[in-house]
């Protein structure tokens, strides 16, 4: 699997030193994809268990524009790039609520667009860093205040 061959190049990577790091390519992109997201989890639920690595500065989780719910990957931003090398190693296979996730570096993430007053989509002036993304009304949340207490998380098996 992806996450078994990540596992061998992270211990190769290792034998050879830090400066081989494939991390390495991504130095100057603090965001992160995330896959295989449970379709109840919240923007909350992601920056609780995200959280355990670095400050979040921003979740994007696209969602279905017609029912409002979202579509199992999202993009997520820390304050520090280094979170996103602890985030991709350890997150990357992690079961949450029954899925294993894919969490990887990205490099050119494109904000997404947002709605002007006339209602047209379109590009953002300037870069949204806000953590806390409007909430959304009538939808189950399962956020908790501590990551290590998400009785559904549980690291995933990588033999």
């Amino acid at each position: 699997s992806v996450v078994r061959e990540i596992d061998k190049i992270n211990e190769r990577e290792l034998a050879l030193g830090v400066n081989a790091s494939w991390h390495d390519e991504y130095k100057d992109s603090a965001y992160i994809f995330i896959g295989g997201l449970h379709f109840e989890l919240t923007e909350g639920d992601v920056i609780t268990i995200f959280s355990q690595y670095g400050e979040v500065m921003d979740v994007n989780l696209p969602r279905d524009k017609t029912t409002g719910k979202t579509k199992g990957f999202g993009f997520l931003m820390y304050e520090d790039q280094r979170s996103t090398v602890l985030a991709v190693d350890n997150l990357n296979g992690a079961r949450v609520l029954d899925r294993t996730l894919r969490v990887d570096h990205v490099k050119n993430y494109k904000q997404p667009k947002v709605q002007n007053d006339g209602g047209e989509w379109v590009d953002p002036e300037a870069q949204n860093l806000n953590a806390k993304p409007e909430p959304i009304v009538g939808e189950y949340s399962i956020y908790c205040a501590d990551a290590m207490t998400l009785i559904f998380f549980r690291r995933g098996s990588r033999s």
